[in-house]
């Protein structure tokens, strides 16, 4: 619960103070703080994709077989999102980052110590709650973290590193797994992240906007603010009066109140599609390309394309969106997605291998690009009170069209083969953007030196 007091006359109000003047070098290194988090998060989050194929064959398994495993650790994932949002919103970001990254890390670790699919089923399960975690608290991390004017941009970086996470963790696993095995792969994959949680604990600070809603905390956001380059008297009061005045209540039902229920529902619905798309992907991409005839490594390739695609569409989908709004870019890459998936369709697997994979990448490029920069929807659409809780419940319902990617995955690709499985992913995202067209608080477009001239306008439009 916010403890939050009345303003007194005079207080600082905090919107204003991260809204106005330079975006420093401390923010920054926040923000890349956060991303290098969802580094680690898509890293450890796809590892298990490149080790389906070889566990498969090591262990004489069936694709059925490993559902129930990505099912775990998907299920995982949504509870990790929805519960990492509202302890985020009560307890603080910082310690919801931190505690995301070292489950997951030190549950990878262990899966390498696994000696069945039951335990990789568990041990995906807890990693699942951590990786779920991380996204919701890192996005939050970034956007209390940087004023209005550049907001979507910081979001969507540190959205795309979920894709550069798994083309790091393609290109780890091309080397790892053909010398050392898919136990070293999770044991020297899962302490990368753990490392990088124990450097957070000593260099990571709370969030200005969640520290000016605690009275007792008001001395340590006046020295975090110090170090902002925004000193503030000794003694000083705080406020976010833009935020207080749109809210009402806390929690889940103020998600659902009136004026903000259509977006929640419409957003819960695209990323359910989106995360339906994306995952299986994730999950079965490499898989798919194996059962059609390529050898792992090549199979393999089709994956990192995929993120590689991402991560270049997610920047340029952000960069149109600070300039054109949310609407129609968000509009245009879904049914990009929707397109590019239905027109892979035709292409030969076996004969045309490297225009398959160029496909790829371009789908990779659609699909998450839509799924990084909702994220910055979802920042804009909730305020302070509930924006952790409003990003992770979007989040969860992701989750569960990802749940759903594990057994749809495995059921489609046995039966419809290559074509299904396309098929699969452009019905989802035609549907994203279905969804898409029915949120109405689309972040509204910013053009340059205009947008600095009305930041005032601006600043309330981004609540």
């Amino acid at each position: 619960m916010s403890a939050a007091a009345a303003p007194a006359p005079g207080a600082t109000d905090i919107g204003e103070v991260l809204d106005a003047g330079h975006w420093t070098t401390m923010q920054k290194t926040v923000v890349v703080l956060a991303a290098l988090s969802i580094v680690m998060d898509g890293f450890d989050g796809q590892l298990i994709g490149f080790a389906v194929p070889v566990l498969i064959k090591e262990w004489g398994l069936s694709r059925g077989d490993f559902a129930p495993v990505l099912a775990a650790a998907l299920v995982g994932m949504g509870i990790g999102s929805a519960c990492a949002g509202l302890f985020a919103d009560r307890f603080g970001r910082r310690w919801a980052v931190i505690g995301s990254v070292l489950v997951f890390g030190l549950a990878t670790c262990a899966i390498g110590l696994a000696d069945g699919l039951w335990g990789i089923g568990v041990l995906r399960f807890v990693a699942g709650l951590g990786i779920g975690g991380a996204l919701p608290s890192s996005t939050t991390v970034t956007a209390e973290f940087t004023p209005a004017r550049r907001r979507t941009l910081a979001i969507t970086a540190t959205i795309v590193c979920v894709p550069l996470g798994g083309m790091l963790a393609g290109l780890f696993a091309g080397h790892v797994l053909p010398t050392l095995g898919w136990r070293a792969l999770f044991l020297l994959g899962g302490l990368l992240p753990v490392a990088y949680g124990l450097i957070l604990i000593a260099v990571l600070p709370e969030s200005p906007r969640f520290l000016a809603r605690r009275p007792n905390r008001w001395p340590e956001l006046a020295r975090l603010l110090g170090r902002m380059s925004r000193p503030v008297p000794a003694g000083a009061a705080f406020t976010d009066a833009t935020e207080q005045k749109h809210e009402r209540r806390e929690g889940v039902a103020a998600l659902l109140e009136t004026g903000r229920a259509r977006d929640t529902i419409a957003l819960w619905c695209a990323f359910f599609l989106n995360l339906l798309a994306v995952y299986s992907a994730f999950s079965w991409l490499p898989t798919m390309l194996n059962a059609a005839g390529l050898d792992v490594a090549v199979a393999g390739s089709g994956l990192t394309a995929y993120n590689f695609g991402g991560v270049f569409g997610a920047l340029l989908c952000a960069a149109a969106i600070t300039r054109f709004g949310s609407r129609w870019p968000l509009l245009l890459c879904a049914l990009g997605g929707a397109a590019t998936a239905f027109a892979l369709t035709g292409v030969d697997i076996g004969t045309s291998t490297g225009l398959l994979i160029a496909g790829l990448g371009l789908q990779g490029f659609f699909a998450n690009a839509t799924q990084s920069t909702m994220y910055a929807v979802c920042a804009h659409v909730y305020p302070t009170a509930v924006r952790a809780t409003g990003t992770a419940s979007a989040l969860a319902f992701g989750r569960l069209g990802a749940i759903l990617s594990a057994f749809a995955g495995a059921a489609v690709i046995t039966s419809g083969g290559s074509g299904g499985y396309l098929v699969m992913l452009g019905l989802a995202m035609a549907g994203v953007a279905l969804s898409l067209a029915l949120v109405g608080r689309h972040i509204p477009a910013m053009r340059g030196a205009a947008s600095a001239r009305a930041a005032p306008a601006a600043v309330a439009a981004e609540r």
